[in-house]
């Protein structure tokens, strides 16, 4: 009796355990919509300049290097587009904190830089997307133009 009680339980934590598996998924959103988001039109700061991918930049006049950010947000209760897109924000707004405490005025040549897997977009950034939590990580090269 007591063998087959321990089966039961364990068969029963098991199948409470599957449903609790880690989702993972990396997905690809707009760089436009994200940056029109009413938060996004508030909080970013237009005397930085962010340059996506291979968009063309105008000249500069000094590089003080290549930066990276790798933001995190809650994702409960928000469908993945809208975490993604709050995610994206905190780290572009990471991005300009960056170029302004450097002396720069643009960051060029930004890519999304998910665990590491670099993804170069004029239109699009890389997200990945989980049960509780969403993040974005980017990076690019903080400048100075002329």
């Amino acid at each position: 009796m007591k063998r087959h009680l321990s089966a039961v339980l364990l068969a029963a934590a098991c199948a409470f355990a599957l449903p609790a598996q880690a989702r993972d998924e990396r997905g690809m959103y707009s760089i436009v919509e994200a940056l029109n988001t009413p938060e996004a039109r508030e909080r970013l700061d237009q005397g930085v300049k962010l340059y996506f991918g291979a968009q063309r930049a105008p000249r500069q006049s000094r590089d003080f290097g290549e930066w990276k950010t790798n933001k995190k947000t809650n994702a409960v209760g928000k469908s993945d587009k809208e975490a993604c897109q709050w995610a994206f924000l905190s780290a572009v707004l990471e991005m300009q904190e960056r170029a302004r405490k450097e002396g720069g005025n643009a960051v060029v040549g930004i890519l999304s830089n998910y665990k590491n897997t670099e993804t170069s977009s004029e239109s699009e950034f890389m997200c990945g997307a989980g049960n509780i939590m969403a993040g974005v990580a980017l990076k690019g090269k903080v400048v100075k133009l002329k």
